[in-house]
């Protein structure tokens, strides 16, 4: 069969007939499967999205023919920083090389063959997404969601220029090598802090993996404790967090971030030097890195001392690089005799242990970490941890020095970015009225094509007068234009709201159209997402749900992960390794759907692994059998005698055997073992074509397996259907149904054990009595000469499987 020629064939045919289209009338059938949108970073797919459209574009087949109104969108994730880094390399500009790109790629995607509603595509570079973009940030804003203040952020100072942390590259710019520092800027963030209570909670209603539940929870990082007060010598004060106010007693250092404001206020000119140049150093070093538990904890004594407010007692500050501030109160209590990492830091910096909490029954050599009962503590000694948790607080709330509080990991959104190819941030300056957002009527604020990229230590859309000056839309005096661009995050927190309302220019979706569509039913996509992309489109929706635009409370209701498809050395593809395999010249060889398919029995989607293409002919031949038999079946002469013996019974087991094993295997996503059914199938259909008694069942059972095979191998699927006469589409027919009484055999294999030793097999109908069975041993000729004349004591028959004599 001439692949290519069927799969322009077909391809052709499902556009013509709208195959793929969604029917908004038919949406209380509707199926919303979405996989995650690419960013069209280079001109082809690459294995990757393949790996991930091509078997999720198997299960949206697969749940039309179960009668569902599938709606499978594709867009592309059009803004982001590798187009403009991109463009300052080659001059090429960022709307040009994107366009281009996002043309061969629509190119190739309709090549695929998959279901994608190409009537619903979406760009977010474009100027009637972005409008909407912008429209979500003003609504963020009126809200009190979108707000305004200093934070740093990585600076080279020989480009002059902000980076990425992805442009960071152990602490050096990746351009010029320069060691890159913090700098504060203002600019711009989402308020999800107000929902992170919200959003913790409503991981238990979600149909996810726990591992990326569990990611989520984590990165949300809610911590139940106790804000209290310690007061500097100096007569300042400052706040720290604890989870254990019950080890208070033992503090023998307090430690504040690098970047709090009272650290240069309270550093004695002994340690200024010191200090400075501790400070000066960790400016270098991004978060991660600095919470990271394997680096080693360091830290400068500030000359300055704080009073423990539970004892009186005057404790040590240092300024260490492991605390953040932004990051809870930017100030934490050491405890070295209850806490590890305290531990090691009290013995590199001499500091005194003192435990104040004793095991019961275990282990307490120090550092002991556990719960336990409280000593050295006066006033609160024999209690249990948990019990002096609650009444040490108790007491200094009391005394005006603390308060119950819980905390989250989670920090505001920063949305802001120094860089030209994103959605410009639609708010104006004003001398006088200060930030004012534009106008709704205003709105889209444009990007500018004519714009330069060089980095200077300026945002490049501050370089553009033209765009820069504006009236301030209040008092109409001269105003400057904000010249930074949204976080592309924010463009993909909402991109699944645009879908099913995609052409709607008066609005970014009808609230009635969405709320009958949405949320989304299966979301397939990268794990890497867990705890950016999937935890903001969260916020938005319920964001967007309490200023009463969406009546749910959650985007995507099932996730799925697909796995990644490794270089066949066993390491992630990369140019640099020159191990990246491309999927073009196997779809030239093959023909997509033989790609799909081996793509779908080649790996455990949610796994993947290294790349091996010596199953692919395998692939081929199974095609191929399929092929052959369809054109023996056309040639059969017409039977109706309706024999129903043995061989047929079989043929009818294997067939129903294979609906029930690939139904279940398809929904959930488990399309290697889907595959191999149906390899078994045909073999059990090329069993029976040496004999053929009953040509209308043979017949009847190859279309079943051409119908479960359809959504595994669209074009080919057609292909036969139509040969064998039937109508097109064959997604329009319905998926086969098991017939649970096929799967009753009349007689089943039992395995025939003597004092628990195989011997034999023999046939046994089904439903027979142990009296029946005894008979058929008897009857048979080579057990009858091991038990005849001999008592049996026992016999133990395990339905189905095997009987056990015991003589």
């Amino acid at each position: 069969m001439d692949m290519k020629k069927i799969e322009k064939k077909w391809q052709t045919y499902w556009e013509k007939d709208k195959t793929n289209h969604f029917n908004l009338k038919n949406v209380d059938k509707k199926y919303y499967c979405l996989e995650m949108f690419s960013y069209p970073s280079a001109s082809k797919l690459h294995l990757g999205h393949w790996y991930n459209y091509g078997p999720t574009d198997s299960f949206v087949r697969y749940k039309k023919m179960k009668g569902f109104e599938v709606f499978q969108p594709m867009g592309f994730d059009a803004f982001g920083l590798p187009a403009e880094n991109f463009a300052i390399k080659t001059g090429i500009h960022p709307k040009d090389s994107t366009d281009k790109n996002i043309e061969n790629m629509e190119q190739t995607l309709r090549e695929m063959g998959a279901m994608f509603d190409w009537d619903a595509e979406i760009k977010t570079c474009n100027e009637d997404y972005y409008k909407w973009t912008q429209w979500l940030f003003l609504k963020l804003y009126e809200k009190g969601l979108a707000y305004r203040k200093e934070a740093p952020v990585n600076w080279c100072p020989s480009c002059k220029t902000v980076l990425a942390n992805e442009q960071v590259v152990n602490g050096e710019c990746e351009r010029c090598k320069s060691t890159v520092v913090k700098k504060d800027l203002t600019q711009w963030f989402f308020k999800i802090t107000e929902y992170a209570e919200e959003l913790l909670q409503g991981l238990n209603t979600l149909d996810w993996p726990e591992k990326t539940k569990l990611m989520q929870k984590n990165w949300i990082g809610k911590s139940t404790g106790g804000e209290i007060e310690f007061t500097a010598e100096s007569g300042d004060k400052f706040k720290v967090f604890t989870t254990r106010a019950d080890t208070l007693f033992g503090v023998s250092y307090v430690v504040l971030a690098p970047e709090h404001p009272l650290v240069a206020k309270l550093t004695s000119k002994a340690q200024k030097k010191a200090v400075e140049e501790y400070v000066f150093e960790t400016s270098k070093a991004n978060e991660i890195d600095r919470l990271s538990t394997t680096r080693e904890k360091t830290g400068v004594y500030i000359g300055h001392n704080a009073i423990n407010p539970i004892n009186g007692k005057s404790v040590p500050i240092f300024v260490a690089d492991y605390v953040l501030y932004s990051y809870g109160t930017g100030a934490v209590m050491g405890v070295p005799s209850h806490d590890e990492r305290d531990f090691a830091f009290a013995q590199k910096y001499n500091l005194p242990i003192t435990r104040v909490i004793k095991g019961v029954n275990c282990d307490d050599t120090l550092p002991f970490t556990e719960d336990g009962l409280v000593i050295n503590s006066l006033g609160f000694d024999g209690m249990t941890s948990e019990e002096a948790r609650k009444a040490i607080i108790n007491k200094l709330v009391v005394d005006g020095k603390a308060e119950h509080k819980t905390n989250y990991r989670l920090r505001d959104w920063l949305v802001s970015r120094q860089r030209y190819w994103g959605a410009p941030i639609p708010v104006i300056h004003c001398e006088k009225c200060g930030a004012v957002p534009v106008p709704y009527k205003d709105l889209p604020v444009k990007l500018p094509y004519d714009v330069e990229f060089t980095p200077d230590g300026e945002s490049p859309l501050a370089k553009h007068e033209g765009f820069m000056n504006v009236k301030c839309p209040i008092c109409g005096a001269p105003a400057r234009r904000d010249p930074d661009t949204l976080d592309t995050f924010v463009c993909s927190s909402w991109y699944y709201l645009r879908y099913p309302d995609a052409k709607n220019d008066s609005e970014p979706f009808n609230p009635e159209i969405i709320n009958k569509v949405l949320p989304v039913d299966k979301y397939v996509g990268g794990a890497e997402h867990a705890c950016m992309h999937l935890l903001y489109a969260r916020f938005i929706t319920k964001a967007l749900r309490d200023m009463g635009y969406l009546k749910f409370d959650e985007p995507f209701k099932s996730l799925v992960h697909q796995g990644v498809i490794l270089g066949p050395d066993g390491q992630r593809m990369s140019k640099s390794k020159g191990n990246v395999i491309a999927p073009d010249p196997y779809v030239q060889q093959y023909g997509s759907d033989v790609l799909r398919l081996y793509l779908m029995f080649g790996f455990s989607y949610s796994e993947g692994g290294p790349w091996n293409d010596d199953g692919i002919k395998a692939i081929t031949k199974f095609l191929d059998k399929i092929e052959r038999l369809a054109d023996k079946i056309i040639s059969l002469p017409v039977n109706k005698q309706n024999i129903m013996e043995k061989a047929e019974k079989n043929l009818l087991f294997a067939t129903n055997y294979a609906i029930k094993a690939v139904d279940r295997d398809m929904e959930a996503f488990s399309f290697n073992t889907a595959v191999a059914r149906l390899m078994e199938l045909l073999n059990a259909l090329s069993k029976y074509e040496c004999t053929c008694a009953n040509p209308t069942l043979f017949k009847d059972c190859f279309k079943t397996m051409l119908l479960l095979l359809a959504p595994c191998a669209p074009h080919f699927a057609e292909e036969i259907w139509e040969k064998l006469g039937g109508k097109p589409s064959i997604f329009n027919q319905k998926y086969p149904v098991c017939d649970e009484s096929a799967l009753v055999k009349d007689e089943i294999e039992y395995a025939i054990q003597i004092n628990s030793k195989m011997k034999a097999k023999l046939m046994i109908p089904n439903g027979a009595s142990n009296d029946d069975i005894k008979e058929l041993l008897y009857a048979d000729e080579k057990l009858s000469a091991e038990i005849s004349g001999k008592d049996i004591k026992k016999l133990i028959v395990v339905p189905n499987r095997l009987v056990n004599i015991i003589i």
